[in-house]
């Protein structure tokens, strides 16, 4: 009998944020501080609150999140002058250049993860997960 859907995906999770956080690990960042990384890449000048909705964790895990990132001079969040309680964060050049070291040891545990598989089977993953998600929301 094959597993339940939902159990392969869980066990999928967890394994890969369990080497994902080993890849990240040399480059001194967790899994939620590569992913901040990586949305203000995409994303420039988000709140703290809509990090934290694209990082999938709380509004005071993100926080601390930025704090850290602040402390190490990978993003700097400055003050709104329309709204005195939003700081925008941004990355800065030392933020860039980790995230691109990062994004190679993700690329290579995706690379692993996906071995085997065929660029139209990847498309069509990335479609379903995408339409689970959906039905999910």
């Amino acid at each position: 009998m094959a597993p339940r859907i939902s159990y392969a995906v869980g066990r999928l999770d967890r394994v890969l944020r369990r080497r994902l956080g080993d890849a990240l690990a040399p480059h001194r960042l967790s899994l939620p501080e590569y992913t901040t990384l990586s949305v203000l890449s995409a994303r420039s000048g988000l709140s703290n609150a809509q990090l934290a909705r694209r990082s999938l964790i709380t509004p005071q895990a993100m926080n601390e999140v930025l704090a850290r990132l602040e402390e190490r001079k990978l993003v700097r969040r400055r003050r709104d002058p329309a709204h005195a309680r939003v700081r925008p964060a941004e990355l800065t050049t030392t933020g860039k250049r980790v995230l691109a070291r990062a994004n190679g040891a993700v690329d290579d545990v995706e690379r692993a993860m996906l071995r085997g598989v065929t660029a139209a089977e990847r498309r069509r993953l990335a479609q379903l997960l995408a339409a689970s998600l959906r039905g999910l929301e």
